[in-house]
């Protein structure tokens, strides 16, 4: 069986620019879902984020639906698993390095730990580590 998988599509103003961004958070592009309009970052061996132009975002929406501008609303909150915290800031801190922009403050639970941060076009990413006994409840 094959597990499924998730493709976030993500309008974006300069695509060069945001491959470059994830390119240097050490995620790959896969050549053959990307072209001058598109860009597909390897996030793991299920996860994609399909960086799209604007235009060709536009044209996967609903007829008359604007795309929301990230750096003035926020739309969705997208939220990867680390298997640590060390983990946790590694890849926001790369973000940071590379250019992205702080979403929020850190935040520590004790059994649940997040760092936050905003790529080029201001999508909002969270990225956190859960103790695994907390998981289970």
């Amino acid at each position: 069986m094959t597990p499924q998988m998730i493709f976030v599509n993500l309008p974006v103003k300069d695509l060069d620019t945001s491959k470059a961004f994830y390119e240097k958070l050490g995620y790959s592009i896969n050549p053959n879902f990307s072209d001058e309009t598109a860009a597909c970052v390897v996030i793991s061996d299920t996860i994609f984020a399909m960086l799209l132009t604007e235009e060709k975002f536009k044209s996967f929406t609903a007829e008359g639906k604007e795309i929301s501008d990230a750096t003035k609303a926020t739309e969705v909150l997208i939220a990867l698993s680390a298997e640590s915290k060390a983990k946790a800031d590694e890849l926001a801190d790369a973000a940071l390095a590379a250019g992205g922009g702080k979403a929020k403050e850190p935040m520590d639970m004790g059994f649940m730990y997040g760092r936050s941060f905003a790529d080029p076009d201001g999508h909002h990413w969270e990225v956190f580590w859960m103790d695994p006994k907390a998981a289970q409840g």
